[in-house]
């Protein structure tokens, strides 16, 4: 069935709050897409994030991002003052995020209004509670204990408490007995938030793609909890991370960082934590995008305290057998196989086994030196096509930096001779929409015609990522007409 969609963080809607919310602007997205005859909205990752911002490097696997509960409901509910949030600085631009304000005002805020809620609790709190038990204790003590230790990483700890040594476990669960319930009170609140949107977002046709990376951060609750998952050394350090191998993009390879699995024993466990994340997902969205698909098939390994990507080597991963056991254990669910970058025959193979779509990228088609399978005209129908994703550059910012050969292939192909510079990214959107693709995905800056400055993430680059954000009202009913008779146009109406 042919349909389309917009991928638009939960971080870039609008908000005077300084980072997109669960609040108004969050339901009135959904409307737009509802008019605009959208059947999905992607997201990106809605996990807390650490240094650096980045949703694909979160403190937990299950626990979502406390930035995102809305402050306005909070006031509803009476456990804030409007006053309180207007008095905070979260920075002055509404177009970017400012991470460093938002850290300082945030929690304070939400920690206020956890004070208040202890005086009238609530009976859902506390099936909440029981109903996460395996993971949200964690988290909220790992949270806790990590801010007991000045916010270092949990291989930094003291070593009983590193260790999950019992009596040292006993003696934080006390100590910091009321930092572990407000931390469990932020997932209460998230999850109670993101349940009422993703409700109304279904009830009005829409449906989410939830966005889960491969990998755990090291710096996380699931390596602490469980580090036989992964593989460590006996001092609980990675003996290698993971990564990219160099390519035309970087010499130097890609260094993630992230801990490496030990599949032997997910294996020996018939994937039980793999089957649980999962199913997890599936109360949170409708679909999951599995970021670095071809890290099931091969993985590379980069020696641990390597400072770049270039001395790494490719390992086996599970392979189909991780997909029949979750395919055993929770039936057919609809999964988008991100397959990008350099495809062996395997991983080809491993795609195909799964039934999974994969990935199309219009902004990777147009290298006038090779033919490409990101070519509209290559297309299976059971794949998803993208004009870029949040990794890659707009496309109005990418065209304009096309080299001559290049940009003349696109142009050909797409027929872009004596268009207006404006016109050019509605014009990839028109080869994504018309292409056989049974699904299209467009990036919401693509249909705003925005340049380099909305790009939302430069991989392998700190410090300037994450931040874009769509500004009120800019989404006008006459590009939401536009969208919608496009979309009509090219048989994907919802």
């Amino acid at each position: 069935m042919r349909a389309c969609g917009m991928l638009l963080p939960v971080s870039s809607l609008p908000s005077p709050y300084g980072i997109g919310a669960f609040s108004e602007s969050a339901y009135r997205f959904v409307d737009t897409l509802k008019e605009a005859g959208q059947k999905y909205w992607q997201i990106l990752p809605l996990g807390p994030t650490s240094y650096g911002d980045s949703p694909y490097q979160s403190f937990s696997t299950f626990a979502g991002n406390p930035y995102f509960i809305d402050l306005d409901q909070l006031i509803k509910e009476g456990l804030l003052l409007q006053e309180e949030c207007d008095a905070c600085d979260f920075g002055s631009d509404p177009r970017y995020i400012d991470y460093g304000k938002l850290y300082g005002s945030r929690f304070t805020l939400l920690k206020k209004a956890y004070t208040r809620s202890l005086e009238k609790p609530e009976e859902a709190f506390e099936t909440f509670k029981k109903e996460n038990s395996e993971w949200v204790g964690e988290y909220a003590l790992y949270m806790a204990v990590k801010n007991h230790f000045n916010s270092v990483s949990w291989n930094q700890w003291d070593e009983d408490i590193r260790n999950r040594e019992e009596k040292a476990m006993e003696h934080y669960r006390e100590l910091c007995r009321e930092e572990i319930d407000f931390y469990t009170w932020l997932q209460y609140e998230f999850y109670t938030q993101w349940g009422a949107l993703k409700d109304y977002a279904n009830q009005n046709g829409i449906q989410i793609i939830g966005d889960i990376p491969i990998y755990v951060a090291f710096d996380s609750a699931d390596t602490w909890a469980a580090p036989e998952m992964f593989q460590f050394d006996e001092k609980n350090e990675p003996k290698a991370v993971a990564g990219c191998p160099p390519d035309g993009f970087s010499a130097t390879g890609q260094l993630w960082g992230n801990p490496l699995y030990d599949w032997e024993y997910h294996k020996k466990t018939g994937y039980q934590w793999w089957i649980r994340r999962i199913e997890y997902c599936f109360k949170l969205y409708d679909i999951v995008r599995i970021d670095h698909f071809r890290g099931f098939d091969e993985y590379y390994s980069i020696p641990y305290g390597d400072e770049t990507a270039e001395f790494g080597h490719w390992e086996k991963g599970p392979g189909i057998d991780l997909f029949n056991a979750l395919k055993e254990a929770l039936g057919e669910v609809p999964v988008i196989a991100e397959d990008l970058g350099f495809l062996t025959p395997t991983v080809l193979q491993l795609v195909k086994d799964t039934g999974y779509p994969g990935m199309k990228v219009l902004e990777f088609a147009f290298d006038s030196r090779e033919e490409s399978d990101y070519l509209p005209h290559t297309y299976p129908r059971n794949c998803v096509v993208y004009t870029g994703t949040h990794d890659n550059e707009t496309v109005s910012g990418w065209y304009k930096e096309l080299n001559g050969q290049d940009r003349k292939f696109a142009d050909d192909y797409l027929n872009l001779y004596g268009r207006k510079e404006e016109e050019i990214p509605m014009e990839f959107v028109r080869a994504a929409l018309s292409s056989v693709a049974d699904t299209a995905i467009i990036p919401v800056q693509d249909y705003l015609g925005l340049g380099k400055e909305a790009r939302i993430n430069t991989p392998s680059t700190l410090g300037n990522n994450w931040k874009w954000r769509m500004l009120e009202g800019e989404i006008t009913p006459e590009l939401t007409a536009r969208i919608r008779r496009m979309t009509k146009l090219y048989g994907r109406l919802a």
